[in-house]
């Protein structure tokens, strides 16, 4: 599918810029910078705004920017770590904004395309459709178990809406995936619809249970995992994880995959202490880390 001159009319208004810079001693700024820049969709009239968390990730505020070029200023109101979504508050009503797709959810073959800000008032869009739908995990302590995955490539900046043939939300794009291949990847949008009044209630999802954090990156290689980096002053590092590292087993139980060992890691919850055996330097070593908890670090 080519997005339709009336499909692109009628969802580019309920896109925004966002603007966003984050002080030099938060803990995100040396992974993702201090200043940083994405796209967000507006969920509601009254001022809602959708994106992804990693572009908001230290900040209070960001700066707004509509399609007709007005700026406002918008507060982030709502951040859930789990699934990467974030919501924002902006101080406007009647604005133009995306219907968000209800079940049946998006389906492998469906045609959907993607709009996403350049910058500088610009917007451009991209068409494709939907590859996969299932789990999916990152090398940051990060699992959904149903992304979107779809030949729709991101033309811009990430945090904007991924749309359906009938104009609806059913996706905030976060990710390009070009080392595997040709595609993005989307959170699906019933992160934010299934769990709306409890984020705009308690800016968070304290109905999920906290879970333990180690503050590491990794990949899984021949199965087996390895730490590739580690932020500092995060529970890892300060248990003397270190990169290279190859982690054996937690709690005595073996990890050959990142998936498996994330599970076990959220078995814990923050504060509990995690054995992990690790191969470093030609023998096995011991390391316990006391688990911190991810939203409490980057508060």
């Amino acid at each position: 599918m080519n997005a339709s001159v009336r499909l692109l009319e009628e969802t580019l208004p309920a896109t925004v810029h966002l603007h966003v810079e984050v002080p030099d001693t938060h803990p995100s700024a040396a992974v993702l910078g201090t200043e940083r820049a994405g796209t967000g969709t507006l969920v509601d009239p009254g001022g809602l705004v959708l994106t992804v968390n990693y572009i908001v990730l230290g900040a209070q505020s960001a700066q707004v920017t509509l399609v007709d070029g007005r700026e406002l200023l918008g507060e982030v109101i709502a951040q859930d770590f789990a699934t990467g979504v974030a919501l924002l508050k902006v101080p406007a009503v009647s604005l133009p904004s995306l219907p968000v797709r209800t079940p049946p959810e998006i389906a492998a073959g469906d045609e959907v395309f993607i709009v996403a800000s350049v910058g500088d008032g610009g917007r451009r869009a991209s068409s494709g459709g939907i590859t996969s739908v299932g789990p999916f995990d990152a090398n940051w302590e990060y699992m959904l178990e149903r992304a979107i995955f779809t030949t729709a490539m991101n033309p811009g900046l990430g945090g904007g809406p991924l749309i359906d043939v009938h104009g609806r939300l059913v996706g905030i794009v976060s990710l390009n995936l070009n080392e595997i291949g040709r595609f993005s990847l989307s959170i699906p949008i019933e992160c934010y619809r299934d769990h709306r009044e409890e984020l705009l209630r308690f800016g968070r999802r304290p109905s999920r249970p906290s879970r333990a954090w180690l503050g590491l990156y990794c990949y899984t290689l021949r199965s087996h995992v390895v730490i590739a980096g580690l932020l500092a002053d995060a529970p890892g590092e300060q248990a003397g994880l270190t990169q290279g590292d190859v982690v054996l087993a937690i709690d005595d139980q073996e990890v050959a995959s990142r998936r498996e060992l994330y599970e076990r890691l959220w078995s814990h919850r923050p504060g509990d202490r995690v054995a992990l055996r690790v191969y470093r330097n030609s023998e096995i070593v011991s390391v316990e880390v006391t688990s911190g908890d991810v939203e409490e670090f980057f508060a």
